[in-house]
């Protein structure tokens, strides 16, 4: 399994703190932002990750991380000129991926469980993690039945069929670089991971496990202030970087 965080974006709604740096590289308590999802990728035995990045800001990541040695670690780079949606990583880390599962998780979201059994237990397929949240209409939603299957995927609904928002992490195997480069553009322009999760789902290889611990996509003054509550008083013995 290899691993890509997708850290890329402009990030306007943490303006003006993001005028001159990455989002993912402001301070959560004690570290940047990036090392949190780096943690849940070396917890779970992931040691090759493709960190991509705006080319504004790829300096800034290469002094930070570096080869990652230090870290235990091999970090590969690449550049997302464009912020053209999550599907989009897949295509960028193709070389990368090199018929490997791949495991991507966003460069904002910060996790507490360890996922590590469902990282190494993986085979084929795709696998989503979800969260109950309150606000579902502002996340990718799965309605999944009782027995925990998956029976549908819609981004952003009006009107949303469960409260299970699809987190930042999300694991798939290498078909996924074919799937990516098939699927249109949705009306605001991007490549929606909603619909290469759609294309597992139809096939009936869209695997699902929820998230028991907290998450937070740090997307947002309010979240990122929770996230340094929550960074300094819960994930402190959590973190290996």
């Amino acid at each position: 399994m290899r691993g890509i965080v997708l850290s890329g974006g402009s990030a306007t709604r943490l303006r003006p703190c993001t005028k001159v740096t990455s989002k993912q590289l402001l301070p959560v308590y004690n570290r940047p932002m990036i090392y949190y999802p780096l943690n849940t990728l070396v917890k779970a035995g992931i040691r090759e990750i493709l960190i991509i990045v705006a080319p504004e800001q790829a300096g800034h990541y290469l002094n930070l991380l570096g080869s990652g040695r230090e870290l235990g670690v091999k970090f590969t780079y690449e550049i997302q000129d464009q912020p053209r949606g999550l599907a989009e990583a897949f295509i960028i880390g193709e070389n990368f991926i090199d018929r490997e599962n791949i495991c991507l998780i966003l460069g904002d979201n910060i996790f507490e469980d360890d996922f590590s059994a469902q990282i190494t237990e993986f085979k084929s397929g795709g696998h989503i993690f979800v969260k109950a949240v309150p606000d579902p209409e502002r996340f990718g939603v799965a309605a999944v039945d009782a027995a925990g299957k998956v029976l549908s995927i819609e981004e952003k609904p009006s009107a949303p069929k469960s409260n299970l928002a699809v987190t930042g992490l999300y694991i798939f195997d290498s078909r996924v670089v074919e799937v990516a480069k098939q699927i249109q553009p949705s009306p605001r322009g991007e490549l929606e991971i909603t619909d290469l999760q759609r294309w597992y789902l139809e096939k009936g290889e869209l695997h699902c496990s929820q998230v028991a611990g907290e998450w937070i996509d740090a997307g947002t003054f309010d979240s990122l202030l929770k996230a340094q509550i929550f960074a300094k008083e819960k994930m402190q013995d959590k973190m290996i970087l």
